[in-house]
C-alpha cells in the first residue's frame, strides 16, 4: 500500500538478532541517532518487537524524539495520522494489560512453587557441609573476611550465615 507521507529512507538497518530481545544493538544504534522529524519504516511489526509492551516502548521512543513510525505491512501504525496515534494508543493499554498478565502469572507461579516445597531463588554459594564450617570458624572467633576469603565468598554472606544460625539457635 502505497502511503505518500513514508519517503525513502536514507539509512538500513537491519538485525540478525530476534525481534524478542528489545535491547538488539542495530535497534539501540537506531534510536540513538533518531533526530525530530525523521521516520522509522519497518516492513512488519513483529519484526520490531513480539511483545505489546516492548513494541509500544519502543514507538513511544521514537514519538517521544518527535519522529514518526510506520509498517508497510500495517498501515494503520502511521504515526502521522489521527488513527495511527489513536491505535497506538490503544495499543498501549494492550501493553499495559500483557504487562499486568505477565506480573500476575509470574507472582502465581511463584506462590506455587513455594506452597510445593521448591526453593525460590538463585542457588547457594556454599554448601550444607561449608555453612556449618563457617558458623564453626565463626565461633571460634575468626574475622569475617579471613572466612570469606577462605570459602571465596563476600564478608556479608559470612555474616548473613554466622547471623542466621545464632538466631536459630536462640
Amino acid at each position: 500500500m502505497y502511503n505518500p507521507s513514508v519517503r525513502f529512507p536514507r539509512r538500513i538497518y537491519r538485525e540478525k538478532a530476534s525481534g524478542a530481545d528489545a535491547n538488539r544493538a542495530e535497534l539501540q544504534k537506531l534510536i540513538g541517532n533518531l533526530k525530530e522529524g525523521q521516520s522509522i519504516v519497518v516492513t512488519r511489526l513483529d519484526r520490531l518487537a513480539r511483545s505489546t509492551f516492548d513494541l509500544f516502548a519502543i514507538v513511544k521512543n521514537i514519538t517521544e524524539k518527535k519522529a514518526q513510525f510506520y509498517s508497510l505491512a500495517e498501515p494503520w501504525t502511521d504515526t502521522t495520522t489521527s488513527t495511527g496515534r489513536l491505535m497506538l494508543a490503544v495499543l498501549g493499554g494492550l501493553a499495559d494489560v500483557e504487562r499486568d498478565l505477565i506480573r500476575t502469572r509470574t507472582s502465581e507461579g511463584r506462590a506455587r512453587a513455594i506452597a510445593q516445597g521448591k526453593k525460590t531463588g538463585r542457588p547457594s554459594l556454599v554448601t550444607p557441609s561449608q555453612r556449618l564450617e563457617i558458623i564453626k570458624k565463626r565461633k571460634n572467633g575468626e574475622k569475617l573476611e579471613q572466612i570469606a576469603k577462605a570459602f571465596g565468598i563476600n564478608s556479608g554472606t559470612v555474616s548473613r550465615i554466622a547471623s542466621q544460625a545464632l538466631k536459630h539457635n536462640s
